[in-house]
């Protein structure tokens, strides 16, 4: 499992960057995906985290950076989709 951690915290890194450049380039809201190998309510406290940072630099999700989230379930093999058709929504 602490594979497909590292591979969904890896995910998440190559996403950020994605929607920082999409919205360098447009004038739209910020999007932001999450990928994870877990659950969201396994990742809860991590998401529960990021999101407290993110209101501390000025994102709040919905009002000025929106969120897309895809979770495995505990099924690695799910993660190459899943990050796809995040890929497909940016």
């Amino acid at each position: 499992m602490k594979k497909a951690r590292v591979v969904s915290i890896l995910f998440l890194v190559v996403l950020l960057a994605v929607a920082v450049i999409a919205e360098a380039q447009q004038a739209k809201v910020p999007r932001i995906a999450f990928l994870a190998g877990g659950s969201r309510s396994a990742d809860s406290r991590l998401l529960e985290t990021f999101w407290q940072r993110m209101k501390e630099i000025g994102y709040i999700e919905g009002k000025n950076i929106a969120a897309e989230y895809r979770f495995a379930e505990g099924v690695p093999e799910r993660l190459p989709n899943l990050a796809a058709e995040l890929v497909r929504l940016m």
